[in-house]
């Protein structure tokens, strides 16, 4: 079934849609939640909720790509949750991993800031982002926004392991580097 048509059963608040959605996209969202969350049980959980939160938004939302728009929205939920359960205990996920790969060209309590300056750091980074090649662009976002591991991402764009590190570290120097030129204190 077409997106156009799925999202038309959510606004016509018929259950296929959910039916369709998870036929169409559950796969994925369970791959988005299970690289932030590394457990089964969690992603299975946060994917249902992501139906729940698709039904209760559209309408009035009529998402263009809806892949990108249930990606969105599991990325959210997966998040938090990893928050939560990590506040009792730590866990090791691709998530955690690849934010502790970032903490060093990120300005730290980002997350308590003002949401207009988490706005202006966001499109700072997407900036710097589109000053790269499309294959630095890539990798940088297949780990960092869709938290693939470095095996994953080295898969998806044909290179090795090794390039693959090399390359997200230059880019973290260089993102680092350029939010300091932009004025970001690190």
């Amino acid at each position: 079934m077409q997106d156009e048509q799925i999202v038309a059963l959510y606004w016509q608040r018929d259950e296929t849609a959910i039916r369709e959605t998870e036929e169409k996209y559950g796969r994925y969202l369970a791959k988005i939640a299970y690289q932030i969350l590394a457990d089964w049980e969690d992603s299975k959980e946060s994917v249902n909720d992501t139906y729940w939160k698709a039904w209760d938004s559209m309408p009035p939302h009529r998402p263009h790509v809806l892949a990108t728009y249930l990606g969105k929205i599991t990325r959210r939920l997966s998040v938090d949750i990893f928050r939560t359960r990590n506040r009792e205990k730590r866990r090791a996920s691709e998530y955690a991993l690849s934010l502790s790969e970032l903490e060093e060209c990120v300005p730290g309590g980002c997350m308590a800031e003002e949401e207009a300056e988490q706005r202006l750091l966001a499109q700072t980074v997407c900036d710097y982002l589109y000053t790269l090649s499309a294959e630095a662009r890539n990798t940088f976002v297949g780990r960092y926004y869709y938290m693939d591991s470095i095996k994953e991402v080295a898969a998806y764009y044909g290179m090795s392991e090794s390039k693959t590190k090399s390359l997200l570290y230059r880019t973290r120097k260089g993102l680092k580097a350029y939010l300091e030129r932009e004025g970001f204190v690190l």
